[in-house]
């Protein structure tokens, strides 16, 4: 947010300047609490606009305190990403509109305010498909979360007796909105899902995304339009990714080996916790594999983001050599985005090695049950997991003794944290191997 903030300023300014309009800023820009929201600085409209920009609660954040007849005025903002969210009624445009006034935050008024902050709604007949909408801009939907608008315009449709017959998402939407809702219908429900794609299909399947139109996760989720113009090593092929590392360049170096050495550890043991899953002999330890497996899955799409996270990390680092040196403050600025680069590449990895320890204690629960035809894969992960959290500690001490990093205070932090996480990983890799041993009479 504090990049979009600066952002919103720069251009603000720059459109005063150019243009010679008057701008405000709002959302998290904003530097007036009368002033934060689009409908607060609109309020009066174009007409009251001329009286209005005169006043000091209205003057301009950047440009002049003018009337521009021709113009109006300017708002640049930054704020969290809104969804543009519609749940389909059997209804009319009245009975729609209802069930909007009682979940808007704003209600019908000051004095009857709806049930969900951080949202704006009306009601409103769709002609083309024949049916009425509560129509919705979710504002923040950490604050009221996709599933959650879902459910209480569901449950105000129950009280009228009205039939919903899904919803719709105009837009695109963050990935992150639809793994809550699949959260909470796999609490609800208590369902076993692991993986990304099946809970992204079973939040579209709940809330019924694609009952107007085809709802395609690959063109409508942020993410992975993002992913379709990035070049990742998470997307090479095995053997491409392998050539790069032995090509001559410096990156992919260790760090994206150690993190993909981890990865591989971690989804040796998810693979070991479900083999053991779903097996009518094995039913008697289901519930325990339903604990173990979800933070051991969990742990290897971390440490798959890491591959390219250190990589990343690295570049940022030679960007900053090629920053100009060649006045005092050119050579203070550029040491001190060394220095920052340098800590960031520090805490990839350091990162690294504490999601590889935090593990431990679940592959150590599973070596005493598991499928005893997988006990050996569960060896070979915590031997690439131990492999994984030496690379970090190699990668973290060549790190500390770099020119550019002159944090006496944090290398000494860091040192002593990575010579404890090595020993952790050290201390779980044997006790792993021990309880596997005593299980398979293996010396």
């Amino acid at each position: 947010m504090e990049d979009c903030i600066w952002c919103a300023n720069q251009l603000g300014s720059r459109l005063a300047k150019e243009l010679d309009i008057p701008v405000y800023l709002y959302g998290g820009a904003a530097t007036e609490s009368h002033r934060t929201t689009v409908p607060q600085i609109r309020s009066g409209e174009y007409e009251g606009l001329a009286s209005k920009i005169t006043t000091p609660q209205w003057k301009p954040n950047y440009g002049p305190a003018e009337y521009r007849p021709k113009w109006g005025a300017s708002m640049v903002g930054a704020r969290k990403f809104l969804i543009a969210y519609n749940v389909n009624l059997l209804a009319t445009k009245e009975q729609a509109h209802r069930i909007a006034l009682n979940l808007r935050e704003n209600g019908r008024n000051a004095n009857n305010p709806g049930r969900l902050t951080a949202v704006q709604g009306l009601g409103w007949w769709l002609e083309e498909e024949n049916l009425a909408q509560v129509s919705m801009n979710l504002l923040d939907h950490e604050v009221t979360p996709l599933h959650v608008a879902y459910e209480e315009s569901c449950k105000d449709a129950e009280e009228l007796k009205l039939p919903v017959v899904g919803s719709q998402i105009v837009g695109l939407v963050p990935l992150a909105s639809l793994l809550q809702a699949a959260e909470y219908y796999m609490e609800k429900d208590n369902l076993f899902i692991l993986e990304e794609d099946q809970k992204v299909r079973l939040a579209i399947s709940r809330l019924g995304l694609s009952s107007i139109g085809p709802f395609v996760p690959s063109e409508r989720i942020i993410e992975y339009r993002q992913e379709k113009q990035q070049s990742l090593l998470i997307d090479k092929h095995v053997k491409d990714f392998i050539l790069s590392v032995g090509a001559r360049t410096s990156a992919p170096g260790g760090g994206s080996v150690s993190a993909t050495v981890g990865a591989l550890g971690s989804a040796l043991g998810t693979m070991v916790g479900l083999l053991s899953y779903g097996n009518k002999k094995f039913e008697t330890i289901s519930p325990i594999i339903r604990r173990l497996v979800p933070p051991l899955y969990s742990t290897m799409m971390d440490l798959i983001s890491m591959i390219d996270a250190d990589t990343i990390a690295f570049s940022e680092y030679m960007d900053a050599l090629k920053l100009p040196k060649g006045t005092p403050t050119e050579e203070e600025l550029r040491y001190a985005e060394l220095e920052r680069t340098m800590k960031g590449a520090v805490e990839v990895v350091m990162d690294l090695a504490r999601k590889c320890n935090d593990i431990w204690p679940l592959l150590l629960e599973m070596a005493g049950f598991a499928n005893i035809t997988a006990i050996s894969d569960l060896q070979v992960g915590a031997k690439c997991l131990e492999t994984a959290v030496y690379g970090a500690y190699f990668n973290v001490k060549i790190n500390l003794v770099n020119a550019h990093l002159r944090d006496v205070e944090y290398k000494q932090q860091a040192d002593d944290e990575i010579q404890q996480l090595l020993q952790m990983a050290k201390e779980g890799t044997s006790a792993v191997l021990k309880a596997v041993a005593a299980r398979t009479a293996l010396k």
